[in-house]
């Protein structure tokens, strides 16, 4: 989601005040799109999000659906819930100055407009009155400043032009800066440094100005907020952060109320709201606020009209209609230049797809043109990629690039890996261990689907951090006959290919039973959900049956239990070749 541009308005002075305070016009959201679409006011679909009080900014590299799956199973007194608005302000109890706060969440739960938020209610006179001058600098537009040589004058009279008849100091002004997504940051940020600015007019490489401006050592009375990912949090050392905070995204009674908000037909609200409750798999997606914009977008369509085709009850259904119904958006306005919807969907799958591998989720000028995209006819799908123009800026109309949300990413790139294999029979995880832009001539041929399937369940249990299991689980649904159905609609050419399903499914059934990680297990349970095979969940449902009546009927702890039973059979013992797995995952089988 993106707000309005940025621009620096100032209002009257209060009666007193010897300067002008300088307020943001940010009351517009456009959710998914660039500039293009109809802007929503924030104040109409905001929704607030659950953000509560984190112990440390340590780094988390687990995938972040994993942990947006782990959230949705802690109970909420486990946390210490604080209001976006209250960052700044310690908690009762708490006698701390807080100078520095790092707020941390995945992508698209809520980070970015949580700012605006704050930034709107400011400007509007409601919240953080004491504080004067704000000065929203996202690291994707810090960006394209790098190797350049600013005083910190000079880049905010850059960014705001305004500000060029002012002298800023913290004697005269309470001043915050806002650095949203640290993860996009490609700066080199070296808080090892010797080299110490004092003074705005000192001149250095951006780089070492933030980091000035963070430790302390300019404008030291200056607010600091930074967002990131949390596989970026510790970017920033700790004794450098005053607080940290999380944002959850939605609970339970926020999921209902973004869609009633969302969908104005309240009847056709609650029937989303009943379709996504009942898929796990989608209700525990709907924390992220980007996803229940995917969902609220394609249900709408579908259940409001009399659509043919089966509504979406996975992940990869979801995704691939919207896809679809992107593309229909494109094809409904009228451009210049026409563009292939076949051709540019597989170029945006690679660079998703070189991208994901690489871990990055901004890219640039160069980045497209390695894939072959032509940077005007990206802007064309906004709903798949957003623009940052900086032409006011003299950046030369530098662009930044993203996807709108990482899992669109991901599922971009696993329909890339797909297609690749049934139309040019290539697997392109050998690019992996070879050069990432290696030549079509040096990549392996995979003989079947299958044996593609086992190279993708490897590289995926082979990842720290799970990155690529998302991708797995899309690249698994699109084998199902439905999903190919679905891809006839947006490609003419999607090839053909033998596959037999059950090889797939035994093969996952099997690293389900020798993998000791509960996560990877749950992502593979997960991967037979988008198989459309319940078959080992159902045998572990019976299990589970089985032991509540032992337990009924047999008093005592649930050891003695277990010794009267024996293991399950996805429990390991000496003399058995399954693995036992932590009670986290035997929870999450039970729920």
């Amino acid at each position: 989601m993106k707000s309005d541009t940025t621009v620096i308005q100032p209002l009257d002075c209060k009666s007193g005040d010897t300067q002008p305070a300088l307020r943001y016009n940010i009351s517009c959201l456009y959710e998914g799109t660039a500039t293009q679409g109809n802007p929503t006011l924030l104040n109409e679909i905001y929704t607030e999000l659950y953000i509560t009080e984190s112990e440390s900014g340590e780094i988390n590299n687990e995938h972040e659906v994993r942990q947006i799956e782990t959230q949705s199973r802690r109970a909420a007194t486990e946390d210490t819930a604080i209001k976006c608005n209250d960052i700044f302000r310690p908690l009762p109890g708490q006698d701390k100055l807080i100078r520095t706060v790092l707020t941390k969440g995945v992508a698209g739960i809520g980070k970015t407009v949580s700012v605006q938020k704050f930034i709107l209610d400011w400007a509007e006179g409601k919240e953080n009155q004491d504080v004067q001058l704000i000065f929203p600098l996202p690291f994707r537009e810090i960006n394209l400043m790098k190797d350049k040589m600013f005083s910190l004058s000079d880049l905010l009279n850059i960014f705001f032009p305004e500000t060029q008849e002012m002298k800023i100091s913290c004697d005269e002004y309470k001043v915050l800066f806002i650095f949203d997504g640290l993860d996009e940051c490609r700066l080199s940020l070296d808080f090892k440094s010797e080299v110490k600015l004092c003074k705005v007019s000192e001149t250095a490489s951006v780089d070492v100005l933030l980091m000035n401006l963070i430790v302390g050592n300019l404008l030291p009375s200056a607010l600091i907020w930074i967002t990131s990912r949390p596989a970026a949090a510790d970017l920033i050392p700790s004794e450098c952060v005053h607080r940290v905070t999380e944002v959850r995204g939605f609970n339970e009674p926020q999921k209902e109320e973004y869609f009633r908000k969302r969908i104005s037909d309240q009847s056709l609200a609650n029937r989303i709201i009943s379709h996504l409750k009942a898929s796990r798999s989608l209700y525990i997606m709907c924390h992220i606020p980007v996803f229940c914009w995917i969902s609220a977008a394609v249900l709408e369509k579908m259940l409001s009209q009399a659509e043919s085709g089966e509504i979406p009850k996975t992940l990869t259904q979801m995704y691939t209609h919207f896809l679809i119904l992107q593309t229909n958006i494109k094809h409904e306005k009228d451009y210049e230049k026409k563009v292939n919807d076949e051709d540019m969907i597989l170029k945006l799958g690679k660079l998703a797809f070189l991208q994901l591998v690489k871990g990055n989720l901004i890219f640039y000028d160069d980045d497209l043109r390695e894939c072959g995209i032509d940077v005007t006819e990206a802007s064309v799908y906004s709903g798949l990629c957003t623009q940052i123009f900086r032409e006011k800026l003299g950046l030369h109309q530098g662009k930044v690039f993203c996807y709108v949300h990482l899992s669109l990413q991901e599922h971009l790139a696993a329909l890339y890996v797909h297609l690749s294999f049934t139309v040019s029979t290539i697997n392109v995880f050998d690019q992996i261990k070879q050069s990432l832009l290696s030549k079509i001539s040096n990549q392996k041929k995979c003989n079947s689907l299958f044996e593609l399937h086992q190279r993708a369940v490897n590289e995926a249990l082979q990842s720290k951090n799970g990155h690529l299991d998302l991708c797995l689980r899309f690249l698994l649904g699109l084998s199902v006959e439905s999903n190919q159905t679905l891809l006839q609609k947006l490609l003419t050419q999607t090839g053909s290919c033998s596959y037999i399903k059950k090889e797939t499914v035994q093969f996952i059934k099997q690293k389900i039973r020798k993998n000791r990680s509960p996560e990877k297990s749950i992502n593979l349970f997960h991967c037979l959900n988008e198989l459309g095979d319940d078959s080992l969940m159902q045998e572990i449902q019976r299990c589970l049956e089985i032991i509540n009546r032992i337990e009924n009927r047999i008093p005592g702890p649930g050891t003695r239990m277990k010794s009267l039973i024996g293991p399950l059979p996805f429990q390991n013992t000496s003399k058995s070749t399954t693995p036992a797995h932590s009670s986290s995952l035997q929870l999450t089988i039970a729920k």
